[in-house]
């Protein structure tokens, strides 16, 4: 992977888990944590998203990456929600 690459991915990652943090009220984690929570929901997402059929594109792939991110961010963060409430 190039340094821009690099850079990119990571950006994906916080904008996505920024996004989830915003849209599931009460997750804050700072950058760190909302790259950590994008990169994770990414993952999430690429992997359950076409499990249930579901797949679009945007136009453009960063966009595309962007939703798919957020879509698996606010996933996890539900779960770990829910995880904290039991």
């Amino acid at each position: 992977m190039t340094a821009t690459g690099l850079l990119i991915f990571l950006l994906i990652g916080a904008i996505a888990g920024w996004l989830a943090g915003l849209i599931v009220r009460g997750f804050g984690f700072g950058l760190l944590g909302n790259i950590v929570v994008g990169i994770i929901g990414a993952f999430l997402a690429g992997w359950l998203l076409p499990a249930l059929g579901v797949g679009f594109s945007l136009g453009s792939p960063i966009m595309t990456s962007i939703v798919y991110a957020m879509i698996g961010a606010i996933v996890l963060l539900v779960i770990i929600g829910l995880i904290k409430r039991a």
